[in-house]
């Protein structure tokens, strides 16, 4: 029902933009949320755009470095990460809901099957 897609290998300073798009329903009521995981690590919170205007909150780690927007003419939701240091290596999930605390996994309603981002030289 969501489809994360814009992973790949990158090497240390490089950029991506991952993309999230949705199938069965249209994600412009929704707010989404992308997390990421490491190796061997918890899944954790990265950034929540919200439905409509699309303004977008960060977890510490993630502001500067990383931008949310969306398009919701084309059913898309970005994250655009810039300055990759190899400890950015994860999977990159994207969630959909309504979150009351954007952070908290179990607030989202939808998970898309995540895209893998490497950063190495």
């Amino acid at each position: 029902q969501l489809q994360a897609s814009g992973g790949g290998l990158v090497q240390p300073g490089g950029s991506l933009n991952l993309s999230c798009t949705s199938s069965g329903f249209t994600l412009d009521s929704y707010a989404v949320g992308w997390f990421r995981q490491a190796p061997g690590q918890e899944r954790e919170w990265a950034s929540c755009t919200s439905s409509k205007v699309g303004g977008t909150v960060y977890s510490a780690s993630a502001k500067g470095q990383f931008t949310g927007s969306r398009d919701n003419a084309i059913n898309t939701v970005y994250l655009q990460l810039t300055n990759l240091k190899p400890e950015d290596t994860a999977v990159y999930y994207c969630a959909a809901g309504h979150p009351t605390l954007p952070l908290l996994r179990y607030e989202y309603d939808y998970w898309g099957q995540g895209t893998l981002v490497t950063v190495s030289s």
